[in-house]
This record gives C-alpha cells, sequence and structure tokens, in this order.
C-alpha cells in the first residue's frame, strides 16, 4: 500500500497546492491523508484524492466557506449539485449588491452627494390592509414583492376597494433580521375579513419627507438627506419609516421610478 501512495510534497505538486495548505484541510477533516506513519508521522495520500483537494482548491478560490466545501464533499451527486446552485445564487445575490454599491460611488463621485428639497409637513392618519415578512435589510427588495404578490391578488379575490399608491413601513433601526409591511391604503368603514391580509392604523402628525428620482439601490442618498435634515432641525425621528411608491417599475422605467419618503418626527433629540 505504501507503494501506491504519494508523499504530502508530491501529492501537494501534483494538485498545485501547498503541504501548509494540505495540512489545514487535514486539520479541518476536510481531506485527511490516506495513511499516516505512526513512527514519523509523515503523511501520504492516493492519487485517487487529487479530485477532491482540486475541488477544495476551485472552490475555496470562488470564497466558499470551508464549512459548505466540507458539506459539498460528503454529499450525493443531486446534493452537492444543490448545495453549489444555492451558494451560485447567494455570489450572484452579492455580486447584484456590489454593482448597486458601484453604481452608487460613481454618483458620488461625479455628483457629490445629490440635493433633496426635505419638507416639513402635517401627514394625515391613514388606513392600510396590509401583509407582513421578515427578511434582512438585504432582501427588502424580494419580501416587498412576495408580500405584493399576496396583497394585491386577495384583495381582487374579495373586491376590496383600495387607493394607489402601494405603501412600504419599515423599523427606522436595520437589524439583522426586521419586519416589513406592505400595505395598500383602504377607505373608512367596517372591516371585510380578507384572508391572509390585516388591518394598520398608521397615525397622523408631523412628518418630515422628500421625493427619490431613480432606483431604489439609490435610496440610501434619500434617506442620508432625509434624516440628515431631521436632526439638524433639532427633531427626533420615529418608525415605521414610510415609503409610498408614486411610480413603480410597473410605470416608469428604473431612472424614472418615483419614491415618496416619510419620517415621524417629534421635537427634541433622543
Amino acid at each position: 500500500m505504501h507503494d501506491e501512495l504519494l508523499t504530502i510534497g508530491r501529492f501537494a505538486r501534483l494538485c498545485r497546492l501547498s503541504v501548509k495548505q494540505l495540512r489545514h484541510y487535514a486539520e479541518l477533516e476536510l481531506l485527511a491523508p490516506a495513511r499516516v506513519d505512526p513512527a514519523t508521522g509523515y503523511r501520504y495520500y492516493a492519487p485517487g484524492q487529487a479530485r477532491d483537494a482540486l475541488t477544495i482548491a476551485l472552490l475555496r478560490d470562488m470564497d466558499l466557506p470551508l464549512a459548505v466545501i466540507a458539506r459539498a464533499l460528503a454529499a450525493d451527486p443531486a446534493s452537492r449539485a444543490r448545495i453549489l446552485r444555492d451558494e451560485r445564487d447567494r455570489l450572484a445575490e452579492r455580486v447584484r449588491r456590489d454593482r448597486a454599491r458601484l453604481h452608487l460611488l460613481e454618483r458620488l463621485a461625479e455628483g457629490g452627494l445629490p440635493g433633496y428639497e426635505v419638507a416639513l409637513t402635517t401627514e394625515p392618519a391613514r388606513r392600510l390592509a396590509v401583509v407582513r415578512a421578515e427578511c434582512a435589510p438585504a432582501e427588502i427588495g424580494a419580501a416587498f414583492g412576495a408580500c405584493a404578490a399576496r396583497l394585491l391578488p386577495a384583495l381582487g379575490r374579495a373586491g376590496a376597494d383600495w387607493e394607489p399608491p402601494l405603501w412600504g413601513l419599515y423599523p427606522l433601526d436595520l437589524t439583522e433580521r426586521i419586519e416589513i409591511t406592505v400595505g395598500a391604503p383602504v377607505p373608512p368603514g367596517p372591516d371585510r375579513e380578507i384572508p391572509g391580509v390585516a388591518r394598520q392604523e398608521v397615525p397622523g402628525g408631523p412628518v418630515a419627507e422628500t421625493v427619490h428620482s431613480g432606483p431604489y439601490t439609490q435610496l440610501p442618498l434619500a434617506y442620508h438627506a432625509l434624516l440628515a435634515a431631521v436632526h439638524e432641525r433639532g427633531l427626533r425621528p420615529l418608525g415605521p419609516v414610510r415609503e409610498t411608491y408614486l411610480a413603480g417599475p410597473a410605470e416608469a422605467p428604473e431612472e424614472e421610478l418615483l419614491t415618496r419618503l416619510v419620517i415621524p418626527v417629534a421635537e427634541g433629540t433622543p
């Protein structure tokens, strides 16, 4: 058996890896040597282990976590494909977020912080038919779409009257997991029970508001201007933050989307 095995140095060269990497993979139980000499501690690998070693190196080069690689190596072919597809989808989402950040930086580099007109007004109370979801802040777009896809058909099936535009309610502080609310304004009157749809009263009162024109990925610019104006006026922002989609993706191209941002405010700092 010893004659059929390769020393760790020869195996490392065969796989274009370093001895240090192979030792690290063994410590993590990703790729154990085929044999360890009990007297000398020398490690030996079988030529058939080269495929796994090369796979580990390839996936690490793509920044896949070692825990994911371990699961993929231990899985059957169908499960391995599913694991890798899940990682592909996560990578695609990360690329999408990075591309949005790149466009945001380009806009800031070209023109600095854009100017937003911030108004202090009084918002009337509103009554919304709502659905809710929990998500990470990076998943707000997908969660909003899923909520709208639940809300609007339910209102249609029930023949319920509602007045555009759709509303989004979000917590002021973005933690690791947040609850978002998607609502459609409904007229006052007795509630009609609609499966999967709740009612929420949004109180009126003093607010700071502005309008953002452009992609949703650039909404942080509008929030920056809005919150800066609130603090400069010695006011205290309250939640939930409200967004109304005056011109959404169904009505306008991305560069012409219109979103009204509203933050309730109170006198004094926290």
